[in-house]
């Protein structure tokens, strides 16, 4: 009941839930019963494109019974999986997300010496690459519960990989490298080190030094998660280009909103989008240094009202 009432917050209005809502003390009890004798079975995925802010395909599950059974297991694996993860990785945990790890990046680069060079990479495919054995047996080393972890496992496979759009999914990927952040800095060393889901951020005074940490790191993904990492990895001096990383290109001295995202800004402003639109392109400006664009673009959308009248 608990898991339904966390699963249904925002989507009252979704087809799912108003069906699930017409025998909802029915569905919760076959649900409970369909756990206690392990005969729950992960539904058809329904899967589509989704292609900003890039091409992916993601994958939809029921209301019922799966999205209320995946939120009851987080109700209790949630506190167990951050227990986990290091202070250094920010996506899928409550307190961080996009803007904590903003700024966690701009305090290291207040320490402009060792900030020099900046290491940017991210993994071939991770969600499709996840190996179900590896993650089975991460998942041993923190869960002894016979009866959670049978559930997990149906779960995981349920598809290739770990399916983007599950909502256990997102968990998963964050689980899956958390041994890895803890062998960065812990056997590493790594001063300035920044993960958010597979985008990984390294800042070093040395270049030699990432290009070395950079093999390192493929040995370490190839042989222990079996992922690669992608070939457009980059090791560059943060001064003259900044580091593109969670929507922001920061530097030593600023921060700036990323390229794509200040085009979208301002094509949203000139069409005149719905104001909510608007508003979630303003709450990202809000945070960095971009006053001068704002004032720009709504200038000239007056500019324009003006003329049209």
């Amino acid at each position: 009941m608990l898991a339904d009432d966390i699963a249904r917050k925002g989507k009252l209005h979704q087809y799912g839930v108003k069906l699930h809502d017409k025998n909802r003390e029915g569905n919760i009890i076959a649900l409970h019963q369909m756990l206690k004798d392990k005969t729950y079975k992960t539904s058809t995925y329904k899967m589509f494109k989704v292609y900003e802010p890039k091409e992916r395909d993601v994958y939809g599950l029921p209301y019922f019974p799966d999205r209320i059974a995946h939120h009851a297991a987080m109700n209790i694996l949630e506190p167990v999986f951050v227990s986990t993860f290091t202070a250094d990785t920010f996506s899928c945990i409550k307190g961080r997300g996009i803007h904590a790890a903003k700024k966690a990046v701009e305090k290291a680069l207040k320490d402009v010496s060792g900030t020099i060079y900046c290491l940017k990479l991210d993994i071939k495919k991770f969600y499709p690459s996840v190996d179900h054995a590896i993650l089975k047996q991460l998942l041993r080393r923190k869960i002894k519960d016979q009866d959670l972890l049978w559930f997990l496992d149906e779960i995981i496979e349920s598809a290739l990989g770990i399916p983007i759009g599950n909502y256990l999914s997102q968990y998963f990927a964050n689980f899956y490298l958390t041994y890895f952040d803890h062998w960065i800095k812990e056997d590493k060393s790594v001063k300035y080190y920044f993960r958010y889901a597979d985008d990984l951020v390294i800042l070093a005074p040395s270049k030699q030094y990432l290009h070395q940490l950079l093999e390192d790191i493929r040995s370490y993904l190839t042989n222990n998660l079996k992922l690669t990492v992608k070939g457009n990895y980059q090791v560059f001096p943060v001064a003259s280009r900044g580091i593109d990383f969670v929507g922001y290109r920061m530097y030593h001295t600023h921060t700036l909103l990323r390229k794509s995202i200040k085009k979208n800004f301002a094509r949203k402003v000139a069409a005149n989008a719905p104001r909510a639109s608007i508003a979630a392109y303003l709450g990202w400006a809000k945070h960095c240094d971009s006053s001068h664009l704002i004032k720009k673009l709504f200038n000239e959308k007056f500019q324009r009202i003006q003329y049209r009248t």
